[in-house]
C-alpha cells in the first residue's frame, strides 16, 4: 500500500492562530462605576483565564461608565463604551490588520 495511504489523515492547524478569550458588555455589569478593566480585573472576576488576549464583543448593554483596557474589541462596543461616557485603549498595535 502506498505511504500516503498509510499515514493518517488530519487537517492542518495554524500555529501562529491567536485565541482570545471573548467578554461582551453585558458582563461588565459586575463592575463597579468608574473602575478600570483589563485583562487582570477581568481574570479575577473569573470572565477569562490567565495569559490570553481579550476581545470585546457587543452582546448587551452597557449602563455604566468604564475605563476598559483590552487586545481587540468590534467597533459596535467601542462605540458603546464611548456612549456610556467611558474610555477604551486598545493594547494590540496589530487593530484593522487581520486578512
Amino acid at each position: 500500500m502506498p505511504l500516503q495511504r498509510r499515514l493518517p489523515k488530519f487537517g492542518f492547524t495554524n500555529p501562529t492562530r491567536k485565541t482570545y478569550e471573548i467578554i461582551t458588555l453585558g458582563q461588565l455589569d459586575r463592575f463597579a462605576t468608574g473602575s478600570v478593566i483589563d485583562a487582570a480585573a477581568l481574570a479575577t472576576a473569573g470572565l477569562v483565564r490567565t495569559g490570553r488576549p481579550v476581545k470585546l464583543l457587543a452582546n448587551g448593554s452597557l449602563t455604566k461608565s468604564f475605563t476598559i483596557k483590552v487586545d481587540k474589541a468590534s467597533e459596535t462596543a467601542r462605540a458603546a463604551v464611548v456612549a456610556a461616557g467611558g474610555t477604551f485603549e486598545m493594547l494590540d498595535a496589530t487593530v484593522g490588520q487581520e486578512g
